[in-house]
């Protein structure tokens, strides 16, 4: 079993634009473990079961982070504009 270093996929996850530490940390709290990880997490579902984890609402607005940071990981050639959380909004 490879053992895993938290900090160092925490910092991994911080490359992400828009995701600092606290953003890091709860994608760690949702059980991803890498980049290649995330590539196939869907938005929708992190969002909720972050809202079920943390046991209360979470700003919507964490929901678009997470289609940002989901952008980021699947594409290679990234637009800029779609680099800012924003402009993941419904």
């Amino acid at each position: 079993m490879k053992l895993v270093n938290k900090n160092k996929i925490v910092s991994e996850f911080k490359k992400i634009p828009g995701v600092g530490d606290s953003i890091a940390k709860d994608l760690w709290r949702l059980g991803l473990r890498s980049l290649k990880e995330l590539k196939s997490a869907d938005a929708e579902w992190m969002y909720k079961d972050l809202m079920s984890i943390k046991g209360c609402y979470v700003d919507r607005c964490m929901l678009y982070v997470f289609r940002g940071a989901i952008y980021f990981v699947t594409h290679s050639n990234h637009d800029p504009k779609l680099l800012k959380w924003w402009n993941w909004k419904d």
